[in-house]
């Protein structure tokens, strides 16, 4: 079979793959049917990353269909499934605290270990989660990333009189836009690429949109910062009305407080890594299937894998939304 493979940094090939054989009891063998790429796919190509490791296959944004299953497994085969891709023990103290989003063991597929971008994929059958047939594949591939904000989500409250500003307009972000719209806070989106604001004036009614620059002066009740840098980090602590919350889901090395500031506006400042599986993947799965609930605007191309580098090379780029990996049979 055939799969992506990223030798360092930057060398990124598709080559012969051995398929495993024969399975352990708990696994399974999953076909795949889409695969996202995520900024932490780009970060661990550009070599970014300080504890990824070479060679590695990339991948864990994953949705496919099992084809073969273990004998200690009950799952059907030909059932559509999608993938947790991050590893939990089940016996340090974060997991047996309920918290295995920070497993002191954890490893990431595509990061630390192989990944899932090959046309099959194995895998233990406790990280995978059936998905409904109302489902269709460009949703379920989302479910990953969205479960994300899902879980970032249940740090804050929002009504509809909520000032929320998300700072940063990728594929986050925008899952950050369109489950605010559900609750029906009042939006500001805030990005450095004129390009990505004009998507989210076009794509989501009633959302202002800033350049950072311009928005001096104004205050929010809530601040996503979904950018992962240090400008956005230090310009969310400033734009945050007192008593109000930050969430911080993007990742950057460090950035300045004003602890002062903090202090005495009372602020509460929330870290947000990945999610707890599978409660936030099933609660994402209820969002996608709700009438009107418009994640249309997320993906921005889907290219068949064997086309990996023009996939790549746009989503490096930076200009577009979601990138999507098809590994159907063409």
């Amino acid at each position: 079979m055939l799969g992506l493979y990223l030798n360092n940094p930057g060398e990124l090939e598709l080559k012969e793959v051995l398929s495993k054989s024969p399975l352990e009891d708990d696994e399974v063998k999953i076909k795949l049917l889409y695969g996202g790429i995520c900024g932490s796919d780009i970060s661990v190509f550009k070599g970014k990353l300080a504890h990824a490791k070479y060679p590695v296959t990339p991948g864990h944004e994953i949705v496919g269909e099992i084809i073969e299953a273990g004998k200690g497994t009950n799952i059907e085969i030909g059932k559509r499934v999608v993938v947790a891709p991050n590893s939990f023990c089940g016996s340090c103290d974060p997991c047996l605290n309920g918290k295995p989003n920070i497993c002191e063991n954890k490893e990431s597929l595509g990061v630390t270990v192989d990944g899932g971008f090959s046309e099959e994929f194995t895998i233990s059958s406790k990280y995978i989660l059936p998905i409904p047939n109302e489902l269709t594949d460009e949703k379920a591939v989302l479910i990953e990333p969205f479960a994300v904000i899902v879980h970032a989500f249940q740090k804050i409250h929002l009504t509809k009189d909520t000032a929320i500003a998300i700072i940063g307009c990728g594929t986050e972000g925008m899952l950050a836009i369109t489950l605010a719209k559900h609750f029906g806070a009042q939006i500001t989106a805030i990005d450095i690429n004129p390009i990505k604001l004009e998507k989210i004036q076009k794509s989501f009614e009633g959302v202002k949109t800033f350049l950072p620059q311009d928005v001096t002066g104004k205050t929010f009740d809530v601040v996503i910062e979904a950018a992962g840098a240090k400008d956005s980090v230090e310009q969310g602590v400033q734009i945050v009305k007192p008593g109000g919350t930050m969430v911080m889901i993007g990742i950057t090395p460090e950035a300045n407080f004003p602890v002062i500031q903090i202090v005495r506006k009372e602020l509460t400042l929330h870290g947000s890594i990945i999610y707890n599986f599978p409660a936030d993947f099933k609660k994402s799965i209820d969002f996608l299937l709700q009438d009107g609930f418009n994640v249309d605007p997320i993906i921005s191309k889907i290219y068949h894998f064997t086309d990996y580098q023009n996939a790549y090379n746009d989503a490096v780029s930076g200009q577009f939304g979601k990138i999507v990996l098809n590994f159907k049979e063409e």
